[in-house]
């Protein structure tokens, strides 16, 4: 069976939060702080290799950037890890970031992610100069752009796409969660998507989260189209999304030939080494 590497889990936990008024609750059950309980999950999914980010969600932006250390201290201790710093486009957290970009030459660092979730915005004045940065310096560094994407507000496709048309030719792009839901897959993979690889834009994506038709979609269109299959990866978004199902909605997309090959595991070692 073709090893895995996983493009996409966090690290790190956070505080019970009142979502959306209600309780204050810990809905990432399974999140992990202790490199030996990581290994424990690593080993149980038969995951070779992960790409760690510092987990996220709680809208307290010191919380995330704290992180940093812990996913530099624990891709340090075992080959097994990569890691991407937590970064964010949001005025008010451009002092954090900017000590968060003065760690991307630490070792295992390969990738910088960033999130309009927590505020923010492709066309916001206020985050031009924090986008700016964490793009030069990934351009500089020859990172990987790792950016959240889900429907509506400033992480919809229809936004983000901005920063592959802006940055794309030079910087290379994961547009996590392909598009993120619905609408995201439906622009993506009926065009938008191959369009920015036949236009030479350095984009990839992730199928975390994806509706359970759309990984099919995306398969059956790659192959039709001949194009596209180096651009995909695997990622199971622990502790928010689900090892599991991810990877059996993966394998059930791809088949067991090349392309589930590509998907599960040379993909992330051509992206992320």
């Amino acid at each position: 069976m073709t090893p895995v590497h996983d493009a996409h889990r966090h690290l790190g936990r956070l505080p019970a939060f009142p979502f959306y008024g209600g309780p204050p609750v810990n809905p990432d059950t399974t999140a992990r702080e202790q490199i030996a309980d990581l290994l424990d999950d690593l080993d149980r999914e038969g995951t070779e290799r992960a790409l760690l980010l510092p987990n996220y969600g709680v809208p307290v932006a010191e919380l995330s950037f704290a992180l940093n250390e812990l996913v530099l201290e624990t891709t340090a201790k075992d080959d097994r890890f990569v890691c991407g710093l937590w970064t964010s486009p949001r005025a008010e957290d451009a002092e954090l970031t900017e000590r968060a970009l003065a760690l991307a030459g630490e070792r295992g660092v390969v990738a910088l992610k960033t999130s309009f979730l927590l505020g923010g915005g492709v066309d916001d004045p206020t985050s031009q100069p924090q986008i700016e940065r964490i793009f030069s310096t990934a351009r500089e560094r020859d990172l990987v752009v790792h950016v959240h994407t889900s429907p509506g507000a400033a992480s919809d496709v229809d936004r983000v796409g901005e920063l592959v048309e802006r940055y794309g030719d030079e910087v290379r792009i994961h547009l996590v969660h392909l598009g993120g839901g619905m609408s995201g897959h439906l622009k993506l993979i009926a065009g938008r998507f191959f369009d920015w690889i036949e236009a030479g834009k350095k984009v990839y994506t992730d199928t975390s989260w994806a509706i359970g038709f759309a990984p099919r979609w995306l398969a059956s269109e790659i192959e039709r189209r001949g194009t596209g299959a180096d651009r995909v990866l695997f990622a199971s978004d622990e502790p928010w999304g689900d090892h599991a199902g991810e990877l059996a909605r993966m394998r059930a997309a791809s088949g067991d030939g090349d392309l589930t090959r590509m998907f599960l595991r040379d993909n992330f070692s051509a992206l992320y080494g």
